[in-house]
C-alpha cells in the first residue's frame, strides 16, 4: 500500500471516530447548553422571586439585595457543576479542580473576599442601612444598596459612590441618621454697637419661626467670639437628617432678613489706619 493510500485511510479512520464523537458528544453538548441558559433564566426568576417575597414579608431593606445576590451566586455556582457532569466531565475531579482554582483565585483576590466578609459584618452588626445619610471613606451620601462586595451611596451632588465593603467594615462610619436627629452649625456676625440681649433674641426668634427646625433638642444661640470687626454669635439648631439643608438654607437668609429688619448692623472688616505727621 502506498504513502498515499495509508494517509487517505487514517483521515477516513479519524474522520469516522470524530463523526462517532460528534454523534455520542453533540446531544448532551446541546442538551447541557438548552440547560445552561433555561438555568440561568429560572436562577434570574428565583433571586427576583426572592426578593420579591423578602419586600412583601417587611424584611430589612438593606437585607434584601444582598440576600438575592448571595442566592444568585450559590444557584449559578451549582448549575455550573450539574451542567459540567451533563457534559462528561467526573462531578469529584471537577470538584477537587475547581476547590484547587478556588483556593488559587483567593489568594489572588483577597481583597474580594475581604469585601464579601464586610459585607456579611455590615448584615449582622448594622453600623447602616439602606436610606440612611452616612459618610465614610471621605463621601458623604445617602445608602441606596447593600451589595455583597459593595456599599452603593447617593452624595449631595447625585453622584453614585461605591464604597468596597471591606473598607466600610473596616474604617470609621458616621451615621447621621441613626439618632433621628443633627445639629446644623451657624454662625452671624453683627457690630460691636448692636445689643447683645437684642442680637440674641432676633436670631432666636428665627429659629423658632422656621417649623423644620426641631424644639427638642432645643435651639440654641451663644455668644462666641468676639473678633477683630465684628461680635460673633454660633446659631445652633436641630434637624431631621433630611432636612438638614433645607434649614442650612432657610435659617441663614432668615437670619440676614431678621437683622436688617431689626437694624441690627452686619459689619464688613475693616482697619483704622492712623496717619502721623512729623
Amino acid at each position: 500500500m502506498s504513502t498515499i493510500d495509508t494517509s487517505i485511510t487514517q483521515l477516513e479512520t479519524l474522520t469516522m471516530k470524530a463523526y462517532e464523537l460528534g454523534l455520542a458528544y453533540a446531544p448532551k453538548l446541546a442538551l447541557s447548553i438548552l440547560t445552561l441558559l433555561i438555568g440561568l433564566w429560572i436562577i434570574s426568576g428565583i433571586s427576583k422571586l426572592v426578593k420579591a417575597s423578602m419586600e412583601r414579608s417587611k424584611v430589612d431593606p438593606t437585607l434584601i439585595p444582598f440576600m438575592g445576590s448571595l442566592v444568585s451566586w450559590i444557584l449559578k455556582l451549582l448549575l455550573f457543576i450539574s451542567v459540567a457532569s451533563m457534559v462528561g466531565i467526573a462531578t469529584t475531579s471537577f470538584i477537587a479542580v475547581l476547590g484547587a482554582a478556588g483556593l488559587a483565585i483567593g489568594l489572588a483576590l483577597q481583597g474580594s473576599l475581604a469585601n464579601f466578609a464586610g459585607g456579611v459584618l455590615i448584615m449582622i452588626f448594622k453600623p447602616y442601612k439602606v436610606g440612611d445619610l452616612i459618610e465614610s471613606q471621605g463621601h458623604l451620601g445617602v445608602v441606596k444598596e447593600v451589595q455583597i462586595f459593595n456599599t452603593i451611596l447617593l452624595s449631595p451632588q447625585s453622584k453614585r459612590i461605591i464604597i468596597p465593603n471591606g473598607s466600610t467594615s473596616n474604617g470609621s462610619v458616621v451615621n447621621y441618621t441613626v439618632e433621628g436627629k443633627i445639629r446644623v452649625d451657624l454662625s452671624a456676625g453683627v457690630s460691636y454697637d448692636a445689643d447683645i440681649d437684642q442680637t440674641k433674641a432676633v436670631l432666636m426668634a428665627v429659629l423658632v419661626s422656621n417649623d423644620k427646625v426641631l424644639q427638642e433638642p432645643a435651639p440654641f444661640v451663644g455668644l462666641s467670639e468676639m473678633a477683630d470687626s465684628s461680635v460673633n454669635f454660633v446659631v445652633r439648631p436641630h434637624c431631621l437628617p433630611e432636612h438638614y439643608w433645607d434649614v442650612y438654607f432657610e435659617v441663614n437668609e432668615g437670619i440676614k432678613k431678621a437683622l436688617d429688619k431689626n437694624g441690627i448692623t452686619i459689619p464688613f472688616p475693616q482697619r483704622d489706619v492712623h496717619l502721623i505727621q512729623s
